[in-house]
């Protein structure tokens, strides 16, 4: 379920092939093929049930199994404030732009069939609710006002232009009410869906749904505290120490 290496082979059943990677569920799931309990059959006789060319599927399979590693050993506390600023857009932003969606429809599927059987489904949509509508939001900020004034007193701080303390004094408020409270916010939502799916634990026997929308939650929560910790950790303090330089100038 969780990455190990292996090749698309159009004779295995959609079911394995998800079994073995829940990246590919999504790429299943946009051409309408089944890949839960309806997904025994061979992926080259779902492809002709469903009228996929099979060549298009599997090129779109093993792009989304390619697994592409960041090493450890950066040192994003040395990187400059504007190509921080845009791996968090490109990279952060893009992924949740896209994956927010994603799960949504997922894990609604899931719980619209489950409900009965696993009572927990209703907070947990619920939950992820508040993220899926808070995220956006909160990005768009980012993108529209937080990031294009840290890139201003960047700039102003490192041409010493004179308007800069006017600059702090008039838009800081901004970057602390992102620290402290939108940051806040998304932990609590996060703590409880990983309380309500019990840290992305599936049960014995649990279907291949249920495994694939944990497996996708789990990733999501990775990247969430990834893009946390470069903000908060990184780029606002960065932000912080260039406002009290400039006022104190």
């Amino acid at each position: 379920m969780f990455l190990q290496p292996f090749q698309i082979n159009r004779k295995s059943l959609v079911s394995d092939i998800v079994a073995k990677d829940y990246r590919t569920a999504e790429v299943f799931r946009r051409h309408g093929i089944g890949y839960c309990c309806g997904g025994k059959w061979p992926m080259e006789m779902a492809c002709e049930m469903n009228g996929v060319n099979a060549d298009t599927l599997q090129a779109e399979l093993e792009a989304v199994t390619r697994t592409i590693t960041v090493s450890t050993s950066l040192n994003f506390s040395e990187w400059e404030p504007d190509f921080l600023m845009n791996y968090l857009v490109h990279v952060h932003h893009q992924y949740l732009k896209k994956s927010l969606p994603q799960i949504k429809d997922l894990l609604g599927d899931f719980a619209k069939e489950h409900t009965k059987k696993f009572p927990y489904l209703v907070e947990l949509e619920k939950q992820y609710g508040l993220l899926h509508k808070k995220m956006p939001n909160a990005m768009q900020r980012e993108e529209e006002i937080i990031f294009p004034y840290i890139r201003q007193i960047v700039y102003a701080h490192k041409h010493k232009e004179p308007y800069a303390a006017l600059l702090v004094r008039t838009l800081r408020k901004p970057v602390e009410e992102t620290m402290l409270k939108s940051h806040e916010a998304v932990d609590d939502i996060v703590l409880s869906i990983r309380n309500l799916t019990n840290n992305y634990t599936t049960p014995e026997n649990a279907c291949t749904s249920h495994k694939v929308v944990n497996a996708k939650l789990k990733e999501l929560d990775n990247d969430l505290m990834q893009h946390s910790f470069l903000e908060q950790s990184v780029l606002f303090p960065q932000a912080i120490a260039i406002e009290k330089e400039v006022l104190g100038r």
